[in-house]
């Protein structure tokens, strides 16, 4: 039977900051250690869906690339914003060949069919999210799906955080550097949401900043990597 994963943000390739923010001290453990973990789950009849920024710093692509055909399984690619094969980017056609060389396919969104609603695929949580960037700017505004009251997986926030209502955060760093089952996601969809969280979102950016107390109750509750807990902790105190 074809197991169905997913997982964002991977940053392979070599990208310095990613793997020293995830408390590695090389670019090439960072990388033995995300094949690691997805290696030990995926097997070379599944499909993994990878929602966005395969790499990160430009040139470093084919790296990205060789990385990801070296991996077990079916490849589909939701591209993200550090992907050069993004709308966004005035040359992505002529990006688009290297990477079809590796997934069997590219897109900007995808919609798929889980526990019997459709949810989209996007790199990007919902426009106008207060909380969907990682950065104080809310960036690529534009190219963010607009909520109209669906559920959505997602990337980009490098968030600990694995779900906003009906948002759910499938990058690696939510989830111990390992790509998401299938099931987890058909799991939160049963469980649903608060009523107050269900209807689509109508808010600005607050630029609001999450707390080192914060941080420490989402790993008490399991939400939070603890491998990458003492180098965030540690960041967010410079």
């Amino acid at each position: 039977m074809t197991g169905i994963w997913f997982t964002s943000d991977l940053h392979v390739g070599g990208h310095t900051k990613v793997a020293e923010i995830r408390g590695f001290t090389s670019t090439d453990e960072h990388d033995t250690e995300l094949a690691r973990c997805w290696d030990a789950v995926i097997r070379p009849h599944d499909q993994v869906w990878v929602l966005g920024d395969v790499t990160g710093r430009r040139g470093t692509e084919p790296a990205g690339l060789e990385w990801i055909a070296n991996r077990p399984d079916t490849k589909h690619l939701i591209a993200g914003n550090h992907d050069p094969v993004h709308g966004m980017h005035t040359s992505a056609h002529k990006a688009m060949r290297a990477y079809l060389d590796v997934f069997a396919t590219v897109m900007q969104t995808a919609t798929r069919k889980i526990g019997g609603a459709r949810v989209l695929l996007s790199h990007f949580p919902y426009a106008n999210d207060p909380d969907g960037d990682h950065t104080e700017v809310l960036r690529h505004n534009e190219w963010r799906p607009n909520d109209v009251g669906g559920w959505l997986l997602h990337g980009h926030t490098h968030s600990p955080i694995r779900q906003r209502g009906r948002q759910l955060h499938v990058g690696v760093d939510a989830h111990d550097l390992a790509p998401v089952a299938l099931a987890w996601v058909e799991e939160r969809i049963a469980a649903g949401v608060p009523t107050a969280l269900t209807a689509p979102m109508h808010v600005q950016r607050t630029g609001r900043k999450i707390t080192v107390e914060a941080l420490e109750a989402m790993r008490d509750r399991g939400n939070y990597p603890p491998k990458t807990m003492e180098a965030v902790r540690e960041r967010m105190r410079q």
